[in-house]
């Protein structure tokens, strides 16, 4: 059986690499290469009854990057498998992908085998994620919920929502009719209670957790 396969990559040297590694493999059929993901998303929008198997695009593209791409061929065609390759390990970048339902995910550091083995993988309706990608991806999703497990109580929270609308030390207390030391133990046990390394870092979760209303 052949299967059609989709290549995008603004980097012809890698392009052109893809392109021999898959020649020798008789199974594969390219149909098309492209340099950006809006010439994708268009001729899969135009030619909805070909049959694409596989769409392998890199993440950071002109015009329409690799999770735009992917989006937008699952919400279009759930039948055409995706496979990002990427120099990118940002686990929000991956996460956004795996919500997006995408199929595979490797590293363009990744040996020949293991593309090929990701590409078949793929091709037989299962997952394929490098050991690389998988570890960032799972220590991401642990820390998110180690944080969400992080309980703080209604004082704790006045104080970081006051910390983080950049009221003084003495403000703060003055306002929650405590002692300046009191609201001093307060931020020292928030900043170790939530593992950050200062003030800004006090911040950023009081903003993250929506303590901070505009």
């Amino acid at each position: 059986m052949k299967y059609s396969l989709i290549i995008v990559d603004d980097h012809k040297m890698f392009l052109d690499g893809i392109l021999s590694i898959l020649e020798s493999e008789s199974q594969y059929e390219i149909l098309l290469t492209a340099k950006n993901g809006k010439q994708i998303a268009k001729y899969i929008e135009i030619n909805k009854e070909e049959q694409i198997d596989l769409v392998i695009t890199d993440i950071s593209m002109p015009e329409l990057d690799g999770i735009s791409l992917n989006k937008i061929i699952k919400e279009n065609n759930k039948n055409i498998k995706t496979l990002v390759v990427s120099m990118h390990s940002d686990p929000n970048l991956i996460e956004k992908l795996v919500s997006n339902d995408v199929d595979g995910y490797i590293s363009k550091n990744a040996e020949k085998q293991e593309f090929l083995k990701a590409i078949e993988t793929i091709l037989k309706g299962e997952k394929y994620f490098s050991k690389q990608i998988k570890d960032i991806y799972l220590k991401n999703k642990f820390s998110k919920q180690k944080k969400e497990e992080i309980q703080l109580t209604e004082r704790e929270i006045d104080v970081i929502t006051l910390i983080a609308k950049e009221y003084t030390t003495q403000e703060i207390a003055d306002k929650l009719f405590l002692s300046k030391h009191t609201i001093e133990s307060y931020r020292k046990n928030l900043i170790s209670k939530l593992n950050v390394r200062n003030l800004a870092g006090l911040t950023k979760y009081a903003l993250k957790m929506n303590y901070v209303k505009p």
